[in-house]
């Protein structure tokens, strides 16, 4: 499931591509229910003569509707002539006026397209928590926020109502640089511990957007390019290998259900309760490196608040 950081480098990919352009309808549909909202002949007929005036990580259009696109697990959104090849999976394509065309692609048929005014935007994403490069996540609402939680600290923060945008991977990648066990009640995190876990959690994801995203096996950006997040990882998926810091083998347990990597040196115990070690699949092995790499295109900061991760 693309996370954070994979959804914002999509969103640079496509305002680079698409900001000022106009929409003339749609084009091609296979599969109808990738449109979520409103009828397929009604999204047409809305968006046609509309401009993309920005690109958030929900795109703007001109007559103050928003047109959202969740890739969930395997969605992936490019920009094609209209007379280029369709890829095999493409489900849906809106097109330009220009005669190019926005095109979205998903193995597995899960995401979906909708077109939103503003009252049903903001009721669509009400439950959603702050975004953690967002101005507004500032370091004393979240040690705040966590102080009056007794959850553990792993499954508060896969919580989409508590923060946005973080998943596995960066949870555990963030956990491990604050030197936070993942069993951590978050109402027992110091004031220190969690200003430390937020300049990390902002830290991780500034570096995996800089590096693309994390690519597994579908995921793309809106240039058709791979993330590669993933081969710099410290902990997520190395158990028992040598913890970058101190070289104690990395530990995996099951925190909620999910796979939870980290360091037991860097990371201690926060007493008992701890889940069972159990074995985790070995990966291939890939290139490492040390710093994240910034990907042509993409600025460094953003209105977002991305620099701030950086």
């Amino acid at each position: 499931m693309p996370e954070l950081p994979e959804v914002e480098t999509v969103r640079r990919g496509l305002a680079a591509q698409i900001t000022g352009r106009t929409f003339s309808g749609l084009s091609f549909l296979e599969w109808p229910r990738t449109i979520e909202a409103p009828t397929p002949e009604d999204l047409a007929r809305r968006i046609a003569g509309r401009r993309v005036v920005e690109v958030q990580r929900r795109v703007a259009l001109d007559n103050d509707e928003a047109l959202t696109i969740h890739l969930r697990m395997t969605g992936q959104v490019t920009i094609a002539p209209h007379d280029a090849p369709r890829d095999r999976f493409e489900r849906v394509a809106l097109a330009f006026a220009d005669g190019d065309e926005l095109r979205f692609s998903d193995i597995r048929r899960f995401g979906r397209i909708a077109l939103y005014d503003r009252e049903a935007l903001v009721a669509r994403f009400r439950d959603l928590g702050p975004e953690p490069l967002g101005a507004d996540w500032t370091c004393d609402d979240f040690v705040a926020a966590l102080a009056r939680r007794r959850t553990r600290l792993k499954p508060l923060l896969l919580d989409q109502s508590f923060l946005a945008g973080l998943g596995n991977i960066y949870v555990d990648e963030s956990l491990f640089r604050a030197g936070l066990h993942p069993l951590t009640l978050a109402a027992e995190v110091t004031p220190a511990q969690g200003a430390r876990l937020h300049a990390t959690i902002r830290e991780v994801l500034g570096e995996a957007i800089a590096s693309g995203g994390t690519t597994f096996s579908n995921y793309r950006d809106a240039f058709g390019n791979e993330g590669d997040y993933y081969e710099r990882r410290r902990v997520y998926g190395r158990t028992d290998e040598p913890c970058p810091t101190c070289g104690t083998a990395i530990a995996r347990i099951v925190v909620g259900g999910r796979g939870t990597h980290f360091c037991p040196t860097c990371q201690p115990s926060p007493g008992a309760g701890v889940a069972m070690i159990v074995p985790f699949p070995a990966v291939a092995a890939r290139r490492d490196r040390l710093v994240a790499e910034p990907r042509a295109g993409y600025a460094v900061g953003d209105e977002n608040g991305a620099e701030d991760g950086r």
